[in-house]
């Protein structure tokens, strides 16, 4: 009788581990161990600390709505407060996913390589978790701003780091933007009637090229040259830049 017991015990013991290991595989998303430290009933510390991390990331995106336009509530909230200590520009942090969040969201899903659509579901939400930090390629003592046309956001930036990130749209295939090393030479604080459109508070780097508010940015290159952001991202802009700001725009 007690042979047989130790021997039941074990068995339960063995049924257990599986158990543990098949829930420690759906957890992980399916995390691959070793052969020879499975076998042997052992992790290592880098096992152990990938399938922490993977677990974390997956409860975290699992556990979080999908978000766009028009939600409201505390899960937007976060949103906020995770993009705004980010460095994107979300507008206040009022729960209410607007305009404003929007444009932020897609900065965000443009510098991480996602879909531009503005929605945050599970890849998003990912993202946010291990997010792509960016830098900027110039230094200066003040700030300066810098136009990545190939992730097609605007950098605010000061003694070599990213301090906000708006959205942006800059000149289509046909009406390219110039690229180059430049300064903002004039402003107009309101709207400039252009023969190409109207520009709200635009900053002039180029000849008749700025960096301006518009009613439309979207998520590609769309504009006659200029560099277009949200109308209440430049006016949380307008006061910090002014003429003679240093201003890049590359690819």
């Amino acid at each position: 009788m007690i042979s047989f017991a130790r021997r039941t015990t074990h068995q339960r013991h063995g049924r257990s581990r599986t158990a543990l290991g098949v829930a420690v595989l759906v957890a992980t998303g399916g995390l691959f161990i070793p052969a020879s430290s499975a076998s042997a009933g052992v992790r290592t510390t880098a096992e152990v600390s990938t399938a922490h991390v993977a677990a974390q990331t997956l409860a975290a995106t699992t556990s979080q709505p999908v978000l766009r336009q028009g939600s409201r509530g505390t899960a937007v909230t976060t949103l906020q407060r995770r993009l705004a200590a980010l460095h994107y520009d979300v507008g206040p942090i009022d729960g209410i996913f607007g305009p404003s969040t929007y444009h932020g969201v897609v900065a965000f899903q443009k510098v991480n390589n996602l879909v531009r659509d503005g929605i945050v579901g599970p890849q998003t939400w990912g993202a946010l978790a291990r997010p792509l930090i960016p830098k900027p390629k110039y230094t200066h003592s003040g700030y300066s701003i810098e136009a990545n046309l190939t992730k097609q956001v605007l950098y605010l930036a000061r003694q070599g780091s990213v301090v906000r990130i708006l959205d942006a749209s800059s000149g289509k295939a046909s009406t390219p933007t110039p690229t180059g090393n430049f300064k903002i030479q004039r402003r107009i604080d309101g709207w400039r009637q252009s023969s190409l459109g109207l520009l709200w508070r635009p900053n002039y780097f180029y000849y008749g090229y700025a960096v301006h508010g518009a009613t439309s940015v979207p998520t590609y290159p769309a504009s006659h040259g200029c560099v277009r952001v949200p109308i209440p991202a430049m006016n949380r802009l307008w006061s910090i830049i002014g003429i003679g700001t240093p201003t890049h725009i590359y690819r």
